[in-house]
């Protein structure tokens, strides 16, 4: 978001508002409706994060420690990893993010990436440590692997979700760093780090019953209400280990009666003619782009389900 905002010379809430409303109109025009089409940038989001975090934090699953960083001398900051961008350590594409690689899929870690530059200026950043707060995934890893085993049989997950998990979880689980050097996002309500926010790995998947807040202040009935109530999740495999690893051991860790997952339907990609869709790097055709054919939205649903890539990516031309 603050990537965006800085190319487009607008604040973070201007950014959002605009592409909250664009969503929308797109949504609209394919005839989905929604209960309560909401988003993160609200004070629900804030309240149930920092209460998940400081929860955590009490039951001793948050650890603190330094992080090696890139920072870019020219722009005075530390430069979070959408700021960066270099070649990937694992299968050398040149334009790797500093969180995720757009061509293999795999995680990195900024200080990882090859001839890194900064995505602002196009200067070559150094290396400083910063201290920051981590996830201890590795504690949590019992209960993690516990909940994989039941959710997945119960819930029967769809078989990539379930194979990129397990892989997760068979090469141990890691603290995962939570906390980023940026200006936009919740602020974490600790001593020592009111210039840094969480990052989108820990208050993402939060989203869900935070938006469910904003539509009815009995969002627990839905949230923390396992024995009762089946949650069903749709995604691309990119995102599989968010909503199978990291989320469920943030529900774990905070001690609370939590709705767990109970079936994740995962597909391949859909590929745009012979690369990956790129929102950030606008590759590819988006819902506007959609609209604006004059080609219909159940001929574009046909077409999309038709070729929905359960088993193999798909391209579309």
């Amino acid at each position: 978001t603050e990537t965006k905002a800085l190319e487009e010379g607008v604040s973070c809430q201007a950014l959002c508002d605009k592409y909250h409303a664009l969503h929308s109109e797109v949504y609209k025009w394919f005839d989905l409706s929604f209960n309560h089409f909401g988003r993160t940038s609200t004070p629900k989001q804030t309240e149930i994060v920092q209460d998940i975090f400081l929860k955590a934090h009490k039951n001793g699953f948050i650890i603190e420690n330094e992080m090696t960083q890139l920072y870019c001398e020219q722009c005075e900051r530390f430069l979070a990893d959408r700021y960066v961008e270099g070649i990937c350590p694992y299968c050398s594409y040149e334009d790797a993010r500093g969180d995720q690689c757009d061509k293999c899929g795999k995680l990195i870690n900024a200080v990882d990436l090859i001839e890194p530059r900064c995505k602002l200026d196009s200067n070559r950043p150094i290396v400083r440590d910063s201290k920051h707060l981590f996830l201890d995934l590795e504690k949590l890893q019992p209960q993690c692997d516990e909940f994989v085993r039941k959710s997945s049989e119960a819930g029967q997950w769809s078989q990539n979700g379930l194979t990129i998990t397990n892989t997760w979880l068979r090469e141990g689980l890691k603290p995962r760093c939570i906390t980023r050097d940026l200006k936009w996002g919740v602020p974490v309500p600790l001593e020592g780090y009111d210039s840094k926010v969480f990052y989108v790995w820990f208050d993402a998947c939060v989203g869900y019953p935070s938006i469910t807040a904003n539509y009815t202040d009995e969002w627990e009935k839905w949230w923390k209400n396992p024995e009762n109530v089946k949650l069903y999740q749709f995604m691309g495999k990119d995102n599989v280990p968010f909503h199978t690893v990291v989320f469920p051991s943030s529900e774990i860790a905070s001690g609370d009666n939590w709705t767990f997952l109970h079936h994740i339907s995962t597909c391949e990609y859909l590929n745009y003619e012979t690369g990956k869709f790129s929102k950030s790097r606008g590759v590819g055709v988006f819902g506007n782009n959609a609209q604006e054919t004059g080609v219909p939205a159940d001929v574009w649903r046909y077409f999309l389900l038709a070729n929905r890539p359960e088993t193999a990516d798909t391209i579309f031309t």
